[in-house]
């Protein structure tokens, strides 16, 4: 793990220590399957059934650097998989934050569940799992300090953006970017473009 981070961090990749911290706390070999435990510190995605991957650890650390999460946040997590990422947001917003982690295959869902209880964030309160298709968002637990997708679409659903704070930040791929939105208004926002990243696609129905 220590050369991993090492490689994230000399990168330029990780940067902000909060972030930094949970990449240390939280162990990615706890969220891969057994088979692939001897694999789990390599900078590169892994299979973990349905068709779907654990993140590459970079692809991870770039957008959550971009999201900014901070203590105390309420968070929309969409498609958390193996709930490596999740873990990660609820070491950093610790107590008094929330993590909304939606995860549309329910095997998976389990999975992932079963994951992050290791850590306990579930039985704290600080993550609550679900399985249903998020394409529309969560809107009875909104608004949101912070979105995140893990799936690429061709466009950031509306009902993200309109789930958002007023100050709030969304990341998420779009085709072959990573795009993250700033919402300055309810109308408003600034966008960020990063090029070169390959996702799972989203589910619309």
């Amino acid at each position: 793990m220590k050369f991993l981070m090492k490689e994230l961090v000399d990168g330029g990749i990780l940067k902000t220590p909060a972030i930094i911290d949970a990449f240390n706390k939280i162990d990615r070999k706890d969220f891969v399957p057994d088979e692939l435990k001897d694999k789990a510190y390599l900078n590169a995605p892994l299979p973990i059934g349905h068709g779907q991957t654990i993140s590459q650890p970079l692809t991870v650390a770039f957008m959550l650097e971009l999201l900014q999460p901070e203590k105390g946040n309420k968070i929309l997590e969409i498609g958390f998989g193996s709930g490596w990422q999740t873990a990660l947001l609820a070491e950093i917003i610790g107590d008094s934050g929330k993590v909304y982690a939606v995860e549309f295959v329910p095997e998976l869902a389990e999975f992932g569940r079963k994951n992050i209880a290791k850590y306990g964030f579930i039985k704290r309160g600080i993550v609550e799992p679900h399985s249903f298709n998020a394409v529309k968002g969560f809107p009875e637990k909104a608004p949101f300090d912070r979105i995140i997708s893990a799936a690429t679409g061709d466009e950031i659903p509306l009902a993200w953006k309109e789930q958002l704070k007023i100050g709030g930040r969304l990341v998420a791929p779009v085709k072959g970017s990573i795009v993250s939105l700033t919402k300055k208004s309810k109308t408003e926002f600034k966008a960020e473009e990063y090029p070169g990243f390959a996702f799972v696609p989203l589910v619309y129905q």
